[in-house]
């Protein structure tokens, strides 16, 4: 049996000449979310993302047996 989690990260686009500014300021909080679930034993199943507005949606699905 299996126990799953998701995790949801939300991020904000702004006014910058760097094309990559969300996917440079992500990488820290998600190797800390990556992480802080490995340690309770869960591991990365899948991920997925999604963007509204000026705001990209980024989630992570986490899994563990129990």
């Amino acid at each position: 049996m299996k126990e799953y989690k998701v995790e949801s990260l939300i991020y904000y686009s702004r006014l910058s000449l760097d094309k990559n500014h969300i996917s440079k300021r992500s990488k820290t909080e998600i190797q800390e979310k990556l992480d802080e679930y490995a340690k309770n034993g869960y591991r990365l199943a899948s991920t997925d993302a999604t963007n509204f507005g000026y705001a990209v949606y980024i989630y992570l699905y986490f899994e563990k047996d129990i």
